[in-house]
Formats: C-alpha cells, structure tokens, sequence
C-alpha cells in the first residue's frame, strides 16, 4: 500500500528535497505540498493524506495550531512534526497537539522516510536519545510554561514504574532489562497503559509522566 503524503515547509528546499528522495521510493507518493499551516489543513481536508510531514515555524497559521486542527478533526491523518530542535521553543506544544512524533531537519533523508512509514503504520516516533533531550529541554528553561499538573488514576504502582521509563525514553527492552522482565511483559505494561490513560501512542504517554510529574531533567 502506498503511503500518501503531505510535505508542509515554508521552505520550498526542504520540501524539494524531500520529494526528491520519495520519488525514487515505491512506497511512498507526495500527494500535495503546503507552505503554511493553513494550507496544510485545507490539503488534509481535500486530500486525506495518511501522513502530513510538518514544520513547525511558518508564516500565518504555524505547525502546532495546523497539527491541533487536523488531529482533533474526523480524519485519520498523523502528523510528523520536521524542525530544527536546537533552536526551536514548540516541540513539546506540537507533540501535545497530537502530533505523533518529530524528526529532526539533519536527519538523514532515509530516516526520514523510516520515520514516516513508522508513523503511517499507527506508531509513534519517539526515539529514547530524543525522548530525553525532549524532556531535558522543555523542564530546564525556567522561562517555559509549567506543564500542567495531571492526576494519574486507576494505574498500579507497577504501571507507575513503566510509565516513569518511558517517561525517561527507555525502549521497551531497556525498561524490561530495568524492571528485571520480559519483552513481552513490558509490551503488555505498555498496552495497558495506552487504555488505562486514554493515551492516543507512546508520545502521550512521555508527555503524560512529564506532566505527573514523574521525570525531570536529571533524569
């Protein structure tokens, strides 16, 4: 099945780039391009991509309002968030907004692709050196928003301890070798987890022990 993708970018580079790589990939079609978040949404809405690639600084309406729009709308589309980490505040807003993941603009372009395959089969794109750089950047600026507070209910103490490592951007084996259990089991933690706290993939359960309270910038 081909995957179908809007590549969004104020920049038409980065865009051309892009489309240069998915034109030689058989799985993958760029079906329209948006060089705002506006006009991502309206393409989203006409096209019904399965996967929108989207910056987040952009002229007009930017990355995480687009991101917000087309997530909590009916369609099915995932958003994959490209930006430039080092020097950009909105990461962890776009992730809130429901985006499924992000990738980095000096990416290779094949992990890219990756990246975008992973997210079109219903993962999330999180990678555990980039969950703790995440975490790490948005809890030590003392100029950023506190993130709300939230109440973890109805989780067993077990539960806690899984979503504190995955809060830290431990893979599911690194938490199983962590917590002295099978692959299996932590897959099974995870699951549970997802129900238990109506979290849509992994990136809301990272954001979700961030907001409880359960990691910090030591961690």
């Amino acid at each position: 099945m081909t995957i179908r993708v809007v590549l969004t970018d104020d920049q038409p580079l980065v865009r051309a780039a892009l489309q240069m790589v998915i034109t030689d990939t058989a799985d993958i079609e760029v079906v329209g391009e948006a060089g705002d978040g506006a006009e991502a949404v309206r393409l989203t809405e006409e096209l019904a991509p399965d996967v929108v690639v989207m910056d987040l600084r952009m002229p007009g309406m930017d990355g995480i309002e687009a991101t917000r729009l087309i997530t909590t709308g009916t369609s099915s589309t995932r958003v994959v968030v490209l930006t430039t980490f080092d020097d950009d505040d909105y990461v962890y807003g776009a992730l809130h907004a429901g985006a499924s993941g992000f990738l980095v603009k000096d990416m290779a372009l094949d992990d890219i692709l990756a990246a975008v395959r992973i997210v079109a089969a219903g993962d999330a794109l999180i990678a555990p050196a980039v969950t703790r750089r995440l975490i790490k950047e948005f809890t030590a600026r003392p100029a950023a928003s506190p993130p709300r507070r939230v109440e973890l209910g109805g989780i067993t103490e077990r539960e806690r301890e899984v979503l504190t490592l995955v809060g830290r951007g431990l893979s599911n084996t690194e938490i199983a070798d962590e917590l002295y259990i099978s692959i299996a089991t932590a897959k099974t933690y995870l699951t549970r987890l997802l129900a238990k706290l109506d979290a849509r993939d992994r990136v809301q359960l990272v954001i979700l022990a961030y907001e409880a309270g359960l990691v910090a910038p030591s961690q």
